[in-house]
């Protein structure tokens, strides 16, 4: 299934289109909110990865409904070292079916946590969305879809 296409400022303040990594894997990792345990862990797993990921032709991005001006702050904090992007308007989680109506205490609105693996001709090939806000993406079975994209 081809996904749609987005184009969202990042943490850096540039716009960053979907279709910027056209013929080439892409990995989006969609996450409620910066600076909370669960959102830090899986980008940190990402950062950490990054050249593994790299290897096997895989561009790596996050998305979350927070500001440009929060995940600029977020990706300094951590030294990420690839593109946050911001939702804040929702269309983008709307669109992957990976929208949040209801998260805590009391706020509305947030990406659910899913990592989703495109390919290199815009098609998904592997989506996960955690059932709840604190689980954490399996990373193993995200590395076994990753190696499946170079066979």
């Amino acid at each position: 299934m081809k996904v749609p296409n987005f184009t969202l400022f990042s943490h850096e303040k540039n716009e960053v289109s979907l279709s910027d990594f056209k013929g080439q894997h892409t990995l989006i990792n969609f996450f409620p909110q910066a600076f909370t345990s669960v959102c830090t862990d899986q980008l940190c797993n990402m950062r950490d990865n990054l050249n593994n990921y790299k290897k096997l032709g895989v561009n790596v991005i996050g998305i979350s409904v927070d500001s440009p001006f929060t995940l600029d702050a977020f990706a300094k904090s951590e030294n990420y070292n690839f593109p946050l992007l911001s939702d804040f308007n929702k269309n983008t989680t709307r669109a992957y079916d990976v929208y949040m109506e209801d998260f805590a205490f009391g706020m509305k609105g947030v990406s659910k946590r899913a990592v989703i693996l495109i390919n290199k001709d815009g098609e998904e090939v592997y989506r996960e969305v955690t059932a709840s806000p604190g689980d954490a993406p399996n990373f193993d079975k995200l590395a076994a879809a990753v190696a499946q994209l170079s066979q």
